[in-house]
C-alpha cells in the first residue's frame, strides 16, 4: 500500500480566489431575495476583508523577516488597542469613561498574563518574541478574548436594566451592591464563556479548528498540530475567564454610586 507523501502548500492563483468570491454573491443574492436589506454592508464588509487582509500579510512579512522585540511588542499592542475599540463600538449604548477604563484594564491584564504563561512556559519558546509564534498566537486569544468582554458587558447591561426592581429591592432590605448583582454578574460571566465552552465541545468531533487546520495544510504532523491546538485552546479558555471575571467584578460597581444605590 503507497503512503502519500507531505506535500507543499497549495499556492492559490488570483482566479481561484475569484472563484470563492462566489459564495459571496450567493449570500447577497439570498438576502435580496428574501428582502433583507444587506446587500451593500456584505459587499463592503468582502472589500475590506480583502484589503485588510493583503495589509496584514505583507505587514507579517516584514516583521517576520526582521523578527525584533520592538516590532513584536508594537504588534501585539495595536491588536489589543484595536479589539479594546471593538468593544466600545459593539455596545451601541453610550458607555461611562470608567466602564471603557475597566473594559481595558480587564482585556490587557487577562490577555497579557495568559499570552505570557502560554509562551514562555506552555511553549518555551527561544527566543520569546519570535513573532512566527507571538502573533497567530496572540490573535487567537485576543479575539476570544473581546468576544468574551463584549457578550459579558451586554448581559449585563441588559439584565441590570431588566431586574432594576429587583436590585433595587434587594438594596432595600439590606443586601451590598455585590450581593444584590451576584445573580447579574453570574449570567453575565456564563453568557461570556458560553462560545467558549461550546467551542471546546465540539471542536475535533463537529469541527477542526482553524489553528489546527492551518498547520495540517501546511504540511505539519497532525499529532503535532492537535498538541498545539489543544494548548492554544487551554490558553484561551484562561485568557477569556480571567478577562472576563476581572470584568465583571469591577464592572458591576459602576452601576451603583458611592452611597450603594443604583445610579440613574
Amino acid at each position: 500500500m503507497e503512503v502519500c507523501s507531505v506535500q507543499e502548500t497549495v499556492d492559490l492563483a488570483f482566479w481561484q480566489l475569484g472563484v470563492a468570491y462566489l459564495f459571496v454573491l450567493l449570500l447577497i443574492a439570498i438576502v435580496r431575495m428574501k428582502g433583507i436589506p444587506r446587500e451593500k454592508e456584505i459587499g463592503i464588509a468582502s472589500i475590506r476583508m480583502v484589503l485588510q487582509l493583503i495589509l496584514v500579510g505583507y505587514l507579517l512579512e516584514y516583521v517576520f523577516r526582521f523578527s525584533h522585540p520592538a516590532l513584536t511588542v508594537l504588534l501585539v499592542a495595536v491588536m489589543l488597542t484595536f479589539a479594546i475599540r471593538t468593544v466600545f463600538k459593539r455596545e451601541k449604548g453610550k458607555l461611562s469613561r470608567q466602564m471603557k477604563r475597566i473594559i481595558a484594564i480587564s482585556m490587557s491584564s487577562g490577555i497579557i498574563a495568559s499570552l505570557a504563561v502560554f509562551i514562555l512556559v506552555v511553549v518555551g519558546m527561544k527566543p520569546w518574541y519570535d513573532p512566527r509564534y507571538v502573533i497567530p498566537i496572540t490573535g487567537m486569544i485576543i479575539g476570544n478574548s473581546m468576544t468574551g468582554i463584549a457578550l459579558g458587558l451586554h448581559s449585563m447591561i441588559e439584565n441590570m436594566q431588566a431586574q432594576k426592581a429587583k436590585v433595587e429591592a434587594a438594596l432595600m432590605l439590606g443586601a451590598t451592591p455585590g450581593t444584590a448583582a451576584r445573580d447579574i454578574v453570574n449570567q453575565a460571566f456564563d453568557a461570556a464563556m458560553l462560545p467558549t465552552i461550546n467551542s471546546m465541545v465540539g471542536m475535533g468531533i463537529i469541527s477542526l479548528p482553524g489553528m489546527m487546520t492551518g498547520q495540517i495544510l501546511s504540511g505539519t504532523s497532525p499529532i503535532v498540530a492537535v498538541e498545539y491546538q489543544i494548548a492554544i485552546m487551554l490558553g484561551i479558555v484562561g485568557s477569556v475567564s480571567l478577562s472576563v471575571l476581572l470584568f465583571l467584578q469591577l464592572g458591576y460597581r459602576t452601576f451603583f454610586n458611592h452611597r450603594s444605590q443604583l445610579r440613574k
